[in-house]
């Protein structure tokens, strides 16, 4: 008598036992490369001639995205990458454990400084704290996991409007969220790092630092929080860029240590 277990199918293996992906959701799942490719919101004419459907095809793809929420529509009528895409994003560097990758720079640079550190990314358009470790020191700032931040006075949102691309900064100057007056967000991305704003929360600073992603985007911020009274610029920055620039070797996959 045959064993009906004998011949059981591995999940990783169904692909190439009968099982087929289904052909009309990558179609028009295809679409949100075209979208995460532009620097801008496109019209049904364009989506047309980037891709080669005809019109009713692409209008029904589009129409299945937005029901979706995948993708939303401006005044003017043009589609782009709606803000579940930055959901999406965020949730996937957090399962990629970027978090936990970087925890051996973070322990680094807090036992180099002595202070808090933390990783933050963008989270349904806030800066929320993915990776944190506490100094111990008795007077200390303290930054929980999960911690969602201000965009407009903390460092950490500073640098994540300041080096965000140009489809996510629209985004986030779209929202209800205040962002950091323009001049401000001219000087985070001249100089490389930002500096809260103080007014968030009372008697801390923080210092921050663009983490990059292998495109050259914004991945996250890494900051340091510290009592504003023995918060010396000159001190943090160089060991806090230079961490930064550690972590962006690691999610590029290089094996260099950044000089």
């Amino acid at each position: 008598m045959d064993n009906k277990y004998s011949n059981k199918i591995q999940p990783d293996k169904a692909a190439n036992r009968g099982v087929r992906p289904l052909s009309t959701v990558l179609k028009t799942l295809d679409l949100l490369a075209l979208f995460a490719a532009s620097r801008r919101p496109l019209r049904l004419s364009e989506v047309t001639a980037a891709t080669g459907l005809s019109r009713a095809t692409a209008y029904q793809r589009l129409l299945t995205l937005l029901e979706a929420g995948m993708l939303e529509q401006d005044d003017g009528g043009s589609y782009r990458l709606s803000m579940y895409s930055v959901r999406l994003a965020a949730a996937a560097l957090d399962q990629a454990d970027i978090g936990a990758r970087a925890e051996p720079v973070l322990h680094r640079l807090c036992e180099t400084l002595g202070e808090t550190v933390s990783l933050a990314i963008l989270d349904r358009g806030r800066p929320c704290i993915v990776a944190r470790v506490e100094s111990d020191s008795l007077l200390r700032a303290v930054q929980e996991i999960g911690t969602m931040l201000d965009l407009e006075g903390s460092a950490s949102g500073r640098v994540l409007t300041a080096f965000a691309d140009a489809a996510t900064l629209q985004r986030l100057q779209d929202g209800t969220v205040p962002l950091a007056p323009p001049d401000v967000l001219a000087q985070v991305r001249a100089d490389g790092w930002a500096v809260s704003s103080g007014y968030t929360h009372s008697g801390v600073v923080g210092f921050a630092a663009p983490v990059a992603d292998p495109r050259g985007g914004c991945a996250a911020a890494l900051s340091l929080v510290q009592p504003d009274q023995r918060f010396d610029l000159d001190h943090v920055r160089g060991p806090v860029l230079a961490a930064a620039a550690e972590i962006s070797a690691m999610l590029r996959g290089s094996q260099e240590t950044p000089t």
